[in-house]
Formats: C-alpha cells, structure tokens, sequence
C-alpha cells in the first residue's frame, strides 16, 4: 500500500504542517483501530485516509483524519495534502474540483493554474467569551480577548502584538486544562512584517497548540484560519488576506471570506512516497 507525506501549506520541503495521505483501493475503511495505529506510529499531526465514492452523486471521495491519539472532525492541511495527492496522480486536474465527504460534511479543493489548491471550508461562528482562568499560567501573558468556535471546538485568544506571540513559552499541561482542546493565539502582524526579514508579507500571525489531542504544537493548521478569517476580515476590512502561522516550520493561509464560506489557499510538496510493508 502506498504511502506518502506531504508538507501542506508549504513553499518549501521541511516547512508548512507535514500530513501522510494514503489512498485505499477499496470503497469502504479498515477498522478504526488500525487507522489509528498506523497515524500513531507516523506520529504526525495528522494522517489522512481516503477512498473512492463511485455511487455518491454528491462526493467523490470518503475522507478521514487520525491523529496520533484521536480521530478529528476536520483538518484543513490534510485535506491540501489529500487534494495535492490527487493532483499527482492525474485524478484533479488544472481548474477542476474534488468534493469529500467528511465528519463536517462534504468538503471540496480545487486546483488553480499556478498550482495552488483552494479548500472550500465552512466558517467557523465565532461568539465573544471572558477570557478563560489559567491563560497566563499557561502561555505567560495575558490575552487581551478570546471566542468560542462553537462546533470548530477550538478556543481563539488575540494576544496583544506579533512579538508577544512568537515569544510565547506554553506549558502544555496548563494549555491542555483550558476550556477547549485547541487553543488558537492570535496577533495583528507587525507593521513591518515581511520587510526587515525578507519573508512574504501577512496580516495576522498566530500558533495553535492542542496538547490534549497528541500534538503539542501544530505547525499550520488550515481549519483554525476559518476563524482566523472573519475575525481578522471584519477588523481589516478585506475579504482576503495571508495568514503566518509562526511555528518553527511556520506556513502560510491565503484567506478568502464569503459569507457562511471561507476559502483556504496554499502549496503542497510531496517529501516521501514509501510503500507500506503490513497490512492496513
């Protein structure tokens, strides 16, 4: 059985959030618990698995993501991962559409002619909350607001600046006793982001941490930015905008808001293609 990580929202191998994809001949899954065994031994943020839909009129694959502990119900990198796996096996091609059928409903990506993938998620309901006790004692500063995700399930702090941000220390016990089991930190990007460094320019920054779920820190996380999105659109003032997460890997988002929609868009590399020696 084919195998094969990918750096997804990446402009280069070794950067972006690396996700395994493997395509299953069949049209139905293995059992849970050997899906869940082979995303443990990769131990990557996120292993997806798809398998074909022939007599779904309104998807064409079946996808799911395990990370090394849990199953979720959505990832945004390892769908780009999944679609940049097709497109290499000829099965999306240039202006095309692929739709999946997920735990969050049919989710599609689409390939545009520079090679960019653009995933089509539904955007997060985001709803002002106090800022949660045991903030500070988990990243060492304070927050200056935070929402709830409502059915996204992650928890969004916007910390006062960029360097505040990328300076953070978190200790993972305390980030996994908040009150979500993923916390999304946020910053409005320097004013002079991008210049100094000589990294693309962006917007906004932030980092995600869900220690709770196996992954101490997640180097780009696709899903998190359907939130990230109206929040930093409606303060902007732009449907589109660029998203850094700034992990050690760091990655980059391209934003688009319309409405009940937000549109995901980034690069993909392909670093290993390995073949499985057990049974699935």
């Amino acid at each position: 059985m084919r195998l094969r990580t990918v750096d997804a929202f990446a402009a280069a191998p070794y950067t972006g959030n690396p996700a395994a994809v493997v395509l299953l001949d069949a049209n139905a899954f293995p059992e849970d618990s050997r899906l869940q065994a082979l995303a443990g031994e990769l131990n990557l943020s996120e292993t997806a698995y798809a398998h074909p839909l022939p007599d779904d009129p309104e998807a064409d694959w079946a996808l799911r993501w395990f990370t090394p502990t849990t199953e979720v119900d959505m990832c945004g990198h390892a769908t780009l991962a999944t679609a940049h796996v097709l497109a290499d096996d000829g099965l999306l091609g240039e202006g095309e559409r692929v739709r999946f059928r997920t735990r969050s409903g049919v989710l599609s990506a689409s390939r545009e002619p520079d090679g960019t993938l653009t995933l089509d998620f539904p955007t997060a309901e985001l709803t002002p909350v106090p800022v949660p006790d045991g903030v500070r004692q988990a990243f060492g500063t304070d927050a200056v607001a935070a929402w709830d995700t409502g059915t996204l399930g992650m928890l969004v702090l916007e910390l006062a600046d960029e360097k505040t941000l990328r300076e953070l220390a978190p200790a993972p016990a305390d980030v996994a006793a908040l009150p979500a089991p993923v916390v999304v930190v946020t910053a409005a990007a320097a004013s002079s982001s991008g210049s100094a460094s000589g990294e693309p320019g962006h917007d906004f920054v932030s980092r995600v941490f869900a220690p709770s779920q196996g992954i101490p820190e997640d180097p780009v996380t696709g899903s998190a930015h359907t939130a990230l999105a109206p929040l930093w659109s409606r303060r902007l003032d732009r449907d589109t905008l660029t998203g850094l997460q700034a992990s050690r890997r760091t990655g980059y988002v391209r934003t688009t808001l319309r409405g009940d929609r937000t549109l995901l868009g980034g690069q993909a590399i392909t670093v290993l293609d390995a073949a499985l020696r057990t049974q699935l």
